[in-house]
């Protein structure tokens, strides 16, 4: 039986989640190193780990999948929703952002040139921004959970259509279509005005903008990013990975 003091306890803990994606069995070798540290640092900030590993949209890119947070964390009842991709790696002493970003505001690692990577529409230019989301880490609170709302008011091909890979992304094989999260994040934050920080932009005030809590590449095969986040846990713990 609840008391008042539990209660009111129960009540001020904010409820958090941890979200990656994990779908089509992504990369065993890579997720047996980064997952255990996604999950300490869920535990750290008191938040639920919770993998979206089923597909919902199988005609779709994988990424598609992460727009499964817009339902997921509401249903859930989420006070704070934080994504990582099942590729990054999160240093365990990494603080809790959660309690440091205000909940009008969403949190990307970074953000790129949004006129070098789309083609705009009227809430791109209507914003004026440019902001091009780095969505391998986002977090959001409640109040933002639009960043994450699927398309409906473009069809995919639409979409997709819109982007425009850098010369890097082409060089190494990626494609519109596995960029299309990039996409709907960025052109979500245009289109509702959601406010927007870089962890570098959070931490600095701080005095942690030097700090490496987080590595992350997109633009190399599986065989090689193994190989170098092996070398990224290595320096951080002082351990041989092999």
């Amino acid at each position: 039986m609840l008391t008042k003091s539990n209660e009111k306890e129960k009540r001020a803990k904010l409820l958090k989640t941890l979200y990656t994606l994990r779908v089509d069995n992504y990369a065993p070798e890579i997720c047996e190193l980064t997952h255990p540290l996604l999950k300490r640092y869920a535990a750290k900030i008191g938040a639920e780990f919770f993998v979206i590993d089923k597909r919902k949209s199988p005609k779709l890119p994988p990424v598609y999948e992460k727009l499964q947070i817009y339902e997921i964390a509401r249903e859930r009842k989420d006070d704070w929703a934080l994504f990582f991709d099942s590729d990054a790696v999160v240093h365990p002493d990494m603080p809790d952002v959660t309690e440091v970003l205000q909940m009008d505001t969403v949190l990307h690692n970074g953000i790129d040139f949004a006129a070098c990577r789309y083609e705009y529409d009227d809430y791109f230019r209507r914003d004026g921004r440019h902001i091009s989301s780095c969505n391998w880490f986002a977090v959001a609170s409640k109040w933002c959970l639009d960043l994450w709302k699927p398309l409906d008011d473009l069809t995919f091909d639409e979409a997709v259509s819109r982007i425009k890979p850098t010369v890097l992304e082409n060089a190494v094989g990626i494609t519109r279509e596995h960029l299309i999260d990039d996409f709907i994040l960025s052109r979500n934050i245009a289109k509702y005005g959601l406010k927007v920080k870089t962890f570098r932009e959070l931490l600095a005030p701080l005095g942690l903008h030097d700090s490496m809590f987080l590595w992350h590449q997109y633009t190399m095969p599986v065989s090689e990013k193994l190989t170098l986040i092996k070398k990224v846990l290595s320096t951080w713990t002082g351990h041989d990975f092999k």
